[in-house]
């Protein structure tokens, strides 16, 4: 692995740096979208934007990089996602943002095609699941390590702006000085919304409120806290705490999942999800002056941050699971396939999840964030119980718990080593 990672050093370091800037931008629009009092309502439907453009260029990428090729396509939007930070620096109102959040989404979906394509060509039989598992390591650690950024400067100020636009601008340097030739792109088909519920309901049915709890969560929890009157560092600290507790408890769920049935660990992990989230409700307070006065107890706080990484440790591991789930009625060689449908499920949902969250936030004041998140997961619970009463477990050697990124596209699934074997490749830099 450590030789392939050394290979491939280039596309690690150039995605690692967009999802710092990532990280920060979208956390720091959250954050100054309730310093220009702009209704929740509002950031739920820009902040969509993103996911909008996500499922956009996620269809229109592959065609783009079969006509001019990889590092064109990398070099191209990387440079439209730095050009959106400074027009959302320069342009403070939602219709702008909303336009730059659609860049940003176009721009960063086809930086993981780019990069989750490259990274399959180069990879061997023996060494894809590892490959993926670094590629899964440094997204999160990236998005994590741009929340911690928020600390650089007031969020008031047009400096962090620039900071991401600069971020994205670097990451284009480490992949234009490679000196491997880019990939042939190969088109990968998936399986039909349709096809898919049939053949997994409760796949289907958990992707879709998997999309709308992931995009609600990473786009709102920051107007959440900002509301809540935290602190910005204590904002960044809860951010970085909910990232990398996803990322921890993915291999222990992941372990279990593949002991039991892995309809069990969907519904346990989603009503622990429901169960934390009731909890940081009541620890954090019925409304704002609540909240700001029970947080005045050290204690209060730590148990609040507790709570909120405990939930994420739960909601990151879902598309995992649901992938898992799918493949367990799937042959292998229509793994990936079915991986590509989910995420097409997912980033529908995706694209609602801030709008609906944002009006919950709306009728029910700052706890109406909680409340969309609890009623998804119970709405995956119930769902995932009914079916297990109806169907009986399902046994696949071929298939296994992989820890994948929500933003995983069909490129990236053929890393997992439960995909169809493929030829080696023994290209050298």
């Amino acid at each position: 692995m450590q030789k392939e990672v050394t290979r491939s050093w280039a596309l690690f370091i150039g995605i690692g740096t967009i999802m710092i800037a990532h990280g920060l931008q979208m956390q720091l629009m959250g954050i100054r979208s309730v310093v220009e009092n702009f209704s929740v309502i509002t950031t739920g439907i820009f902040m969509s934007g993103y996911f909008t453009g996500y499922f956009l260029g996620s269809k229109t990428t592959p065609l783009l990089v079969q006509k001019v090729g990889h590092i064109r396509v990398f070099a191209a939007f990387a440079s439209l996602a730095s050009l959106s930070a400074l027009l959302a620096a320069v342009y403070v109102n939602p219709i702008m943002w909303t336009l730059s959040r659609f860049i940003t989404g176009i721009s960063l979906v086809s930086c993981y095609i780019v990069t989750e394509s490259w990274l399959n060509d180069r990879a061997t039989n023996k060494n894809r699941g590892q490959l993926l598992s670094a590629y899964f390591i440094i997204l999160y650690t990236g998005l994590g390590i741009g929340m911690l950024l928020l600390n650089v400067s007031n969020p008031k100020n047009y400096e962090p702006f620039i900071l991401v636009s600069v971020l994205l601008s670097l990451a284009l340097v480490p992949i234009l000085l490679t000196k491997r030739s880019a990939p042939k792109f190969k088109k990968i088909g998936t399986i039909s919304v349709k096809e898919l519920f049939e053949i997994s309901p409760l796949g289907t049915v958990s992707s879709f409120c998997t999309g709308l709890i992931h995009s609600a969560f990473f786009s709102l929890m920051a107007v959440y806290a900002t509301k809540a009157n935290f602190t910005l560092l204590e904002t960044s600290i809860l951010l970085f705490i909910s990232t990398m507790a996803g990322v921890i408890f993915q291999g222990p769920i992941g372990y279990l999942s593949d002991k039991f049935d892995r309809r069990k660990s969907i519904v346990a992990v989603t009503f622990l999800g429901a169960f934390f989230s009731f909890f940081a409700i009541i620890f954090g307070g019925e409304d704002l002056s609540n909240m700001y006065l029970s947080i005045q107890i050290p204690f209060s706080k730590i148990l609040f941050f507790i709570l909120v990484g405990l939930y994420s440790g739960m909601m990151l591991p879902l598309f995992s699971l649901n992938l898992a789930h799918t493949n367990d009625f799937v042959p292998k060689e229509k793994f990936v396939a079915a991986g590509g449908g989910l995420q097409f499920i997912f980033g529908i949902g995706a694209i609602s999840g801030p709008i609906i969250c944002s009006m919950f936030m709306e009728w029910f004041d700052i706890n109406g964030f909680f409340v969309f998140l609890i009623i998804a997961h119970i709405i995956i619970g119930i769902f995932g119980v009914y079916r297990m009463k109806i169907r009986d477990v399902a046994e696949n050697p071929d298939s296994t718990y992989t820890s994948v990124p929500a933003t995983i596209t069909p490129a990236g699934l053929e890393l997992d080593p439960d995909t169809p074997e493929t030829l080696d490749n023994n290209q050298t830099e």
